[in-house]
């Protein structure tokens, strides 16, 4: 497995291997808890993956004994100048650095899947929120945490939420920052699936992922951000779109020469969406 940084400092850990992309939070002694560093590592890190064209499939997760326990708060009282830095937006931009690290995962046309172990709180929660698939151990233990400290979850979470569990569930874990367990969040609809091991399952599904054509597979993750929820007018019209976008590309020919012969020539790298 090449690993593009060893360094002891590094905050987020950037593998690839069989095309697919490895990203682990690197603070495992914190509980992999956010700091500056972590913001900025897991955007540039999110920027490359979009880059690189051979990339099929990511899998986020954590080293040591959980995910993410959110923001590490003492490194905010040593470093007060990180809120404004990560809050403020720019005019020209979509988002601010505290939404982008979550949502960029969702922007990314590859399929993310996060693999959930221990404890995942807070913003942590909220990356995980903006990936497309989160498979966790039954008892993992997550919390939607900024009520403690006096806040709302502003890192994506009013928008991921909303499409993956009911208004009155995702107003009772906000207000209260309760802690559920990984098979609660399965019966919230916030978790894909429950695993004893998450990345082991993580792993199978994104080595299945990497098998299709990877022009339909980014095709298929902009079509659904694109219509989610949306009406069916535009709905059809966006999946007319995209599929004449698909029709008679080289992926697209060979899937159709795979699916006819059984056998399984390599897809080029992913054409853009």
């Amino acid at each position: 497995m090449a690993t593009s940084a060893t360094s002891n400092d590094q905050r987020v850990l950037f593998n690839v291997k069989d095309n697919i992309a490895y990203v682990s939070l690197n603070r495992p002694e914190k509980h992999n808890g956010l700091d500056l560093d972590v913001f900025k590592q897991l955007i540039d890190t999110a920027k490359k993956i979009t880059k690189d064209k051979s990339i099929r499939a990511v899998i986020l997760t954590g080293e040591g004994d959980s995910f993410c326990a959110g923001l590490d708060f003492k490194a905010v009282s040593k470093k007060p100048s990180m809120i404004p830095q990560l809050f403020l937006k720019m005019p020209w931009t979509q988002w601010n650095d505290f939404q982008k690290v979550a949502l960029i995962w969702r922007n990314i046309p590859v399929p993310v899947i996060t693999a959930i172990k221990g404890n995942c709180f807070g913003g942590g929660l909220q990356i995980a929120l903006g990936s497309d698939y989160r498979i966790a151990r039954p008892d993992a233990s997550l919390s939607v945490m900024e009520i403690k400290w006096g806040l709302i979850p502003d890192m994506s979470g009013t928008v991921t939420l909303t499409t993956l569990t009911r208004y009155d569930i995702a107003q009772e874990l906000t207000m209260t920052g309760r802690q559920f367990s990984g098979q609660e969040a399965y019966d919230f609809g916030i978790v894909s699936k429950l695993s004893d091991d998450p990345l082991a399952e993580a792993t199978e599904l994104a080595k299945t992922i990497a098998e299709k054509s990877p022009d339909a597979i980014a095709a298929t993750k902009f079509l659904f951000r694109k219509t989610w929820k949306a009406n069916p007018v535009t709905a059809l019209l966006w999946e007319r779109w995209t599929q004449m976008r698909l029709l008679g590309r080289k992926n697209q020919r060979i899937a159709m020469k795979n699916g006819l012969s059984g056998k399984k020539d390599p897809f080029i790298d992913r054409s853009s969406f």
